[in-house]
């Protein structure tokens, strides 16, 4: 049947008609809306992601210690072997490569600062003219920290020297509190082995809320700790020795504690072939020393050995001995060549070993 003809009976059902083609036609050229049948896309920007529970932060860094289980076996042989020599070597070799250390992480988070500089402030208090000593202060603690005292697991603000101010604000969550949830979620990872636990708790450093200036260094610093903390004679592991590739972060856990092992295996490397030079220096230096008298030859010899770079000041300051008898064994030695001088000036001289 074809359809009906609707029937127009005067003038108004025209006006009705014609008002309605008029509005469909009027929708059928809004192009820019989209369709009933459409789902209208979402242009909103993607919104901030839900941080994983630390439940699932933890299986994800047990899975990536399972995976390297052999490469960390032969890194944490390393620092075994590292830890060893220095527990049968003189206390010097200790403060020697915390001083290297130290000034290596300076590099990494930004400072800058040498070891001839960071002798002179460490040993003196001595600083250029253009030296920046909020930089020299943080390059300090990280010697002092490398060089002993309680651990960060023990108590975090007391290691790291932070405390909340008196004025807080009260919107602001205490430092306390942001080191407490990072220390619980360490002592929830007691299970891993202690390089992987340092991995760990060097890159959840910034979740934890614990970054402000200097965050790299002191999360090195505190990563190092960690790293031997089951050692006899390494109060840290090195990191920074021979490069800092082992701190670039980014990536699944299983490709940063990658990085971080072969990172720390090349510093444990070079440090222990740093120790090696140093004792067959000192061997060598005490054979060609035995002729001279007094006790400054044998102490300007202790702190050559426990210091990288020594100056006539501090070597003074150091030991007890005049300036001139300082001056005169650094003179014999630089003439057997036992020691040189790197300043090429004629003040301000520091001399190192020759290994």
């Amino acid at each position: 049947m074809k359809p009906q003809t609707p029937v127009l009976h005067d003038e108004y059902d025209f006006l009705i008609l014609d008002g309605e083609e008029v509005e469909q036609a009027s929708e059928d050229d809004l192009w820019f809306l989209p369709s009933p049948m459409e789902e209208e896309p979402d242009y909103l920007p993607p919104g901030p992601r839900a941080e994983p529970c630390e439940a699932e932060v933890l299986e994800d860094w047990r899975k990536a210690e399972a995976g390297h289980a052999a490469r960390l076996a032969r890194v944490a042989s390393r620092v075994g072997a590292f830890d060893d020599r220095l527990k049968r070597g003189p206390e010097g070799w200790r403060h020697r490569l915390a001083l290297i250390e130290a000034a290596d992480l300076s590099w990494f988070a930004g400072d800058r600062i040498g070891p001839d500089r960071l002798a002179l402030w460490i040993s003196m208090r001595l600083s250029g003219v253009q030296d920046d000593t909020a930089a020299l202060a943080r390059v300090g603690w990280a010697v002092r920290r490398l060089s002993g005292g309680p651990g960060p697991e023990v108590d975090l603000s007391a290691f790291l020297d932070r405390r909340d101010p008196e004025n807080l604000d009260d919107e602001a969550e205490p430092f306390a509190d942001r080191a407490g949830g990072w220390l619980v979620l360490m002592a929830q990872a007691a299970e891993l082995h202690p390089i992987t636990r340092a991995c760990l708790g060097f890159h959840l450093w910034s979740l934890a809320g614990l970054g402000q200036q200097g965050d790299r260094m002191e999360a090195a610093v505190t990563a190092a700790r960690i790293a031997a903390s089951e050692g006899k004679g390494a109060v840290f592991a090195p990191l920074t020795m021979g490069g800092a590739r082992g701190l670039r972060v980014g990536g699944p856990p299983a490709e940063r504690l990658a990085r971080w092992l072969d990172g720390m295996e090349t510093a444990c490397l070079t440090a222990m072939r740093h120790l090696d030079d140093i004792e067959a220096w000192s061997v060598r230096a005490e054979a060609e020393m035995t002729s001279l008298s007094g006790k400054t030859p044998r102490a300007l010899r202790a702190v050559l050995t426990e210091w990288p770079l020594v100056s006539a000041p501090m070597a003074e300051a150091l030991t007890g001995a005049s300036r001139a008898a300082v001056q005169r064994n650094l003179v014999w030695m630089e003439a057997r060549g036992l020691i040189r001088e790197v300043t090429g000036q004629g003040r301000y001289r520091m001399w190192r070993t020759t290994n």
